[in-house]
């Protein structure tokens, strides 16, 4: 009985702290990596706004500013990595903000950017950061280690 009153005090704290608007953009953004991992390209349609920023340096020279281009990165990395798959770990919102550190996972079977495919597994931590806009997502920035991907996949020697 006492660990259901701590528990439930704990929720009460929690849901007094937590801003609704904040558990709806986690909700969301939770929704958008379901629809990803489902390929779901057109379930993104009511989480992503039409004009959607997208920023990573990992990535450079991959511009992406509408839900098209979103779309279309999707696509090439589903044929470069088919069985990929995301896996959210920690994940919290802040005003118009959602942060998550996720792993993403798969198998190299196509070409990846200047790289061949190498049919090797890889598994990529990486940190992704969401901001909503009338209630979609309207920017998204997200961060990993090329070199920890690459050495896996074999197109990079292992660092010393």
């Amino acid at each position: 009985m006492k660990s259901r009153m701590s528990l439930l005090a704990i929720l009460i704290v929690f849901a007094i702290n937590c801003h609704a608007g904040q558990l709806e953009n986690i909700h969301l953004a939770k929704a958008m990596v379901e629809a990803i991992n489902a390929r779901n390209l057109a379930g993104l349609d009511a989480l992503i706004a039409p004009n959607v920023k997208r920023h990573s340096a990992a990535t450079a020279g991959v511009t992406v500013s509408n839900l098209d281009e979103f779309k279309a990165f999707l696509t090439n990395d589903f044929a470069a990595v088919p069985n990929s798959v995301m896996e959210i770990e920690i994940i919290f919102g802040n005003d118009d903000f959602v942060a998550l550190r996720a792993i993403y996972s798969g198998t190299q079977s196509g070409q990846m950017g200047p790289f061949p495919p190498t049919g090797k597994d890889f598994t990529l931590p990486f940190i992704g950061i969401l901001r909503f806009e009338n209630g979609v997502i309207s920017e998204i920035w997200v961060e990993w280690d090329n070199v920890y991907a690459l050495t896996q996949l074999g197109h990079l020697n292992p660092p010393e």
